[in-house]
């Protein structure tokens, strides 16, 4: 995959490319980043690409003319791309939504600043408006990061182990389960015993209901807007947990069937 990222701030993006799952993927040729300074677009000679809004205000807005022609020029330097601005107004970003932008061969982030982009760029690019989530940051540089880490994980080969993408959190529409390492007691807290019985089936059992135990106290709306597609046996231990634990199951949308503890 090639991705291009459209900033005014370079330096604060590149460091990260160069570490970690986005580094290693880098090193061996599965994703080519390229950074993109805004301000060679600049309107005038003093590096001018943004301007104050009409009608007043505080802030200053990224300008048009200076942004659809970076866009444009970059877009043009290899295969068509998606292109991708993170917006607090664009659909909410999740791991669906990572799956989906490491289906494209190209993607290009244009990251905003201060107060935007002047609405003339969302009308003439029609891009993919992508939210983080329901908060503010300072620009689209850590978002465009963030995405395009997560979208990463999903290229074939990018992970070294494939286990690893497939029992993350989100993936099954459930949170990950705990996880232990040595030593097997920390100030009076052990690892599960079933953990180092060797018992495989048994690991995967506790996993699988470890990983509702957390989801129904910390996610529900995971397991309600997922409820058509579980798989019967994580449904049964859904009903299970929450009986036990004395949890009100999360009522699934309307027409996808009722829950197993209901039934009768």
């Amino acid at each position: 995959m090639r991705c291009d990222i459209l900033t005014l701030f370079p330096s604060a993006v590149e460091p990260y490319l160069t570490v970690g799952v986005l580094g290693r993927a880098a090193a061996a040729g599965l994703l080519d980043v390229r950074v993109h300074d805004l301000r060679k677009w600049a309107i005038n000679r003093y590096g001018q690409v943004d301007d104050g809004p009409f009608g007043g205000g505080p802030g200053m807005v990224l300008m048009a003319p200076a942004v659809i022609p970076a866009v444009r020029e970059v877009a043009a330097l290899a295969g068509t791309p998606h292109v991708v601005l993170p917006d607090a107004r664009g659909r909410r970003f999740d791991d669906a939504v990572a799956r989906e932008l490491a289906g494209y061969d190209r993607l290009l982030f244009v990251c905003g600043r201060y107060e935007g982009f002047d609405e003339r760029v969302h009308e003439t690019l029609r891009a993919d408006e992508i939210s983080l989530g329901d908060f503010v940051l300072s620009g689209g540089e850590l978002a465009a990061l963030a995405m395009l880490d997560a979208a990463a994980r999903h290229l074939p080969g990018v992970v070294g182990d494939p286990g690893s993408v497939a029992a993350d959190s989100f993936t099954s529409s459930l949170l990950d389960h705990p996880v232990f390492t040595r030593p097997r007691e920390f100030e009076g807290l052990a690892v599960p015993e079933v953990l180092v019985s060797g018992d495989h089936e048994g690991v995967r059992r506790w996993r699988l209901e470890a990983a509702v135990r957390l989801t129904l106290r910390r996610r529900p709306d995971l397991i309600r807007v997922a409820w058509a597609t579980l798989p019967a046996e994580t449904r049964a231990v859904i009903a299970a947990v929450a009986a036990e634990e004395g949890i009100a199951l999360p009522a699934p949308p309307e027409g996808t069937g009722g829950h197993p503890s209901r039934r009768g």
